[in-house]
């Protein structure tokens, strides 16, 4: 008589263990991820660096076209250090690397892409020489073709 009146209800969901099996696999699965994604956003930078040097190498040839030399100053010369676009690297051009007819562009990471250790600073010439060397200071050729 109880079964008729009182029916047994089903009761639909998870259970603790159920849901803490999930919550650990969710957790692998980001301690596994989060490391990969770091270093692909740190590799993704690196073209800021590129789109940087590039443009200052721009200039510096432009300059030449005009006076014959890269250390005459021309109106398009910026003032090195200079910010890359989107601010991840800085370019300079150490005063003696500049001369008559040679220059050397360098850039350094800054802020949260000092931590991208594999390509410490990248460097162009006018030879368009490209160098890249890590935080040791062993040349990477992975800086210029990734």
């Amino acid at each position: 008589m109880c079964s008729i009146f009182f029916p047994r209800q089903r009761h639909r969901g998870f259970t603790l263990i159920e849901l803490m099996i999930v919550v650990a696999i969710t957790g692998i699965l980001a301690a596994v991820a989060y490391p990969s994604y770091s270093i692909y956003v740190l590799k993704s930078h690196r073209a800021d660096a590129l789109t940087a040097l590039a443009q200052n190498q721009i200039i510096l040839e432009r300059c030449y076209a005009q006076s014959f030399s890269y250390s005459v100053a021309c109106a398009a010369l910026p003032i090195f250090p200079v910010a890359s676009p989107q601010g991840y690297y800085s370019v300079s051009e150490p005063p003696a690397n500049l001369t008559a007819t040679t220059y050397k562009l360098t850039a350094t990471p800054v802020g949260t892409q000092i931590k991208d250790t594999t390509c410490a600073t990248m460097s162009v010439d006018q030879a368009n020489n490209q160098t890249g060397l890590d935080s040791s200071g062993n040349p990477q050729s992975a800086c210029w073709h990734p």
